[in-house]
């Protein structure tokens, strides 16, 4: 039903009655002729990898590391499915939340068996790429952005503008370091150790994953393909970063050739409310604005990395965060 009278000329508002269940539905996005069981799911993994409700004004609020686990579970509880594509298009996240998706990743080949093909489209960096190390393999756009191996803890100091100001912050703690890397004074020597340390320990963590998952398919030493910097999809093929280029439809393929299936239905996994028409579907990340049609008076969405409320340990490629 559309009303109409609203926003002007030719405008209105789509009234669409939905389910009041929000279990995960399945989408066919490409059928493989009449008559065929076998299924590779197609699974989103898109934005910043975080384990919070994340959205808020006019967002879907869902948690990204629930929501993917929810698609695993749901293509381990279906024998049709024979293997499983991860569309990666994600600049990484927070340490935990990469870790925590990809030891889902991991206990659902254990447990299954069923192949899973990496698919990096636009980007796939960091956390990104950490969770595409847990596939057994990981396919690349020539103009796809991956790598940023590394580990990074941004903070904030307002202690020159505060002093600046003529205002004085005096907390009390129950120990010296309770009010580490505190936005209200400049961080002590000891404290940026103590940081640096944590940060070495998960970046060690990080060439442990890379390593286990390409293992002797890395064309240099590890440690000087990890120093933080990106590269483009034929870059990483060359030095082994992933094992190919090919877009979504060849990782099917490819999902189909690892299966040992000669024809396979594509679905995708989504909310009542979703649609998905075929294999280039994707939920939409469209921020909410107020203004006009050719200026944006007002940016509703804040960085996601602000609403953490902390500073956190991140695999995350930070360029234009």
């Amino acid at each position: 039903m559309a009303l109409a009278g609203c926003g002007g000329e030719n405008m209105g508002f789509l009234v669409k009655p939905v389910s009041a269940h929000q279990e995960l539905r399945e989408a066919v996005v490409a059928d493989d002729g009449l008559l065929v069981a076998n299924k590779i799911a197609l699974i989103d993994v898109s934005g910043m990898l975080l384990n919070a409700r994340m959205g808020g004004l006019f967002g879907d609020n869902e948690n990204p590391a629930s929501l993917f686990c929810e698609k695993l579970d749901k293509a381990r509880n279906d024998s049709s499915v024979k293997a499983v594509v991860l569309r990666l298009n994600t600049p990484g996240g927070t340490v935990q939340a990469s870790e925590a998706m990809y030891d889902y990743l991991q206990r659902f080949r254990r447990s299954t068996g069923k192949p899973v093909i990496a698919c990096i489209t636009d980007m796939g960096a960091s956390g990104g790429y950490y969770l595409a190390c847990g596939c057994d393999r990981i396919l690349v756009q020539s103009t796809s952005i991956t790598g940023s191996i590394g580990v990074i803890i941004q903070t904030v100091s307002f202690a020159g503008t505060m002093e600046w100001l003529r205002i004085s912050t005096d907390a009390v703690v129950s120990g010296p370091f309770k009010d580490m890397a505190s936005p209200l004074r400049a961080m002590k020597p000891q404290e940026r150790e103590m940081l640096q340390q944590m940060v070495n320990e998960f970046y060690d963590k990080f060439l442990s994953v890379v390593g286990q998952g390409r293992k002797d398919r890395l064309k240099d030493d590890l440690r000087k393909l990890a120093d933080g910097r990106v590269y483009t999809g034929r870059q990483a093929v060359e030095n082994g970063l992933a094992d190919g280029l090919g877009d979504v439809t060849e990782a099917c393929a490819q999902a189909r050739k690892a299966a040992g299936v000669s024809r396979a239905k594509v679905v995708m996994y989504h909310r009542p409310l979703g649609y998905r028409a075929s294999v280039y579907s994707a939920a939409p990340e469209i921020s909410p604005q107020a203004g006009g049609t050719t200026v944006n008076l007002l940016n509703l969405q804040n960085s996601e990395l602000m609403t953490l409320g902390r500073p956190a340990f991140l695999y995350l490629w930070t360029t234009g965060q």
